[in-house]
């Protein structure tokens, strides 16, 4: 059976001062009128019912994704007590599937993509798993061909193809890390490359018969949770062996270690959402090159992203290439060109006495 598990315990700090600690990004309306975790969860559609959905996130944030997924058993949003990367959380996530459903099949998800059409995902979804049910040891990961060359992404390089019903598959060559600009051009002129959207589907067994072999010592941690998963001694055993676990991403764990991995040409659209221009490529721009999200009023400017809160006029006037976002309590102004810097600004809220921002 199928179960999906969602991965909402980022910080989405490149969003500042739309996302913060107790409002991060995937609580965020970007698109329509959903937040990007209730769409995550909306665009699984019927392949997965909410008792075979798991959403895993940092402790804090257990309360208000409860608020907003109200169809969730609330034993199935799991808040980890420390950040500890990928891995840990997709092993814990597989061994309490395997609890309920000896043979079951995960579908692993990041919370704060956007994703269309919604019907070609979930069928693209579905033949992926069908996949891994002919083969079982198959683990199953979605690329996406590249617009651009792209630095910002980690990148798939692609093998031989195989015959799969419905979809384009093909044996994965190797993993690439997030490249510098010369060697993303290489990868986006081969046409062998695609990017990493950071979805798998494989086998609960699967996935922890890998970090049983690569990562021993994770493992036997997330064993003991586990095992007190639904006593009386939960919080305290899952505070003390997720603490004692070194963190580790799921592609440094298993994928780049695993032998029989595909991936599968996504035929949908996607976008991860990861700073304030992507709001240009979802909403679109005026005849000037701007976008404006709000009661904005835009005179003599040019290529500017301006989001505001319903009910206050934000007015630019002779302005170029900046990103204003207008909160009731912070406002950002920032060049475009310094996006990657929001940030440090971050962290100095973070180090001095303005936390109270974050």
């Amino acid at each position: 059976m199928l179960h999906a598990i969602v991965m909402a315990g980022g910080s989405g700090t490149r969003f500042w001062p739309a996302s913060r600690n107790a409002q991060p990004k995937q609580l965020l309306r970007m698109t329509g009128e959903a937040s990007m975790i209730q769409a995550t969860c909306s665009r699984m559609g019927d392949l997965v019912s909410p008792e075979r959905l798991y959403i895993f996130t940092a402790q804090h944030l257990v309360e208000p994704i409860a608020e907003q997924l109200p169809q969730i058993p609330p034993n199935s949003i799991v808040g980890e007590p420390y950040k500890r990367d990928t891995a840990p959380c997709i092993g814990l996530a597989a061994l309490l599937v395997l609890k309920n459903d000896p043979d079951a099949t995960m579908v692993v998800m990041p919370s704060d993509h956007v994703i269309s059409p919604e019907s070609v995902y979930r069928e693209s979804i579905q033949a992926a798993a069908n996949l891994v049910e002919a083969d079982p040891e198959t683990i199953v990961t979605f690329g996406i061909t590249p617009t651009y060359a792209a630095e910002t992404f980690g990148y798939i390089e692609r093998g031989k193809p195989l015959d799969a019903t419905g979809i384009k598959a093909f044996e994965v060559a190797r993993f690439r890390e997030k490249p510098k600009g010369e060697v993303a051009q290489e990868y986006f002129d081969s046409g062998n490359f695609y990017w990493n959207a950071g979805i798998f589907i494989w086998k609960a067994k699967t996935v922890l018969d890998a970090l049983k072999k690569h990562e021993p010592e994770m493992l036997d941690h997330l064993q003991k949770i586990a095992d007190a998963w639904g006593t009386p001694q939960q919080a305290e055993v899952f505070d003390q062996e997720f603490e004692a676990i070194q963190g580790k991403s799921i592609d440094y764990a298993v994928m780049e270690h695993h032998e029989k991995i595909v991936v599968v040409e996504a035929p949908f659209n996607w976008d991860d959402v990861g700073n304030w221009q992507s709001m240009a490529r979802l909403h679109g721009q005026d005849e000037a090159g701007n976008t404006h999200l709000g009661e904005v009023l835009a005179i003599d400017s040019n290529g500017c992203i301006v989001r505001g809160e319903d009910g206050h006029l934000i007015v630019t006037l002779g302005t170029d290439e900046l990103i204003i976002v207008h909160t009731p309590d912070a406002t950002l102004v920032a060049d475009k060109s310094r996006e990657e810097d929001i940030r440090e600004v971050v962290k100095k809220l973070q180090s001095g006495e303005l936390r109270r921002y974050l």
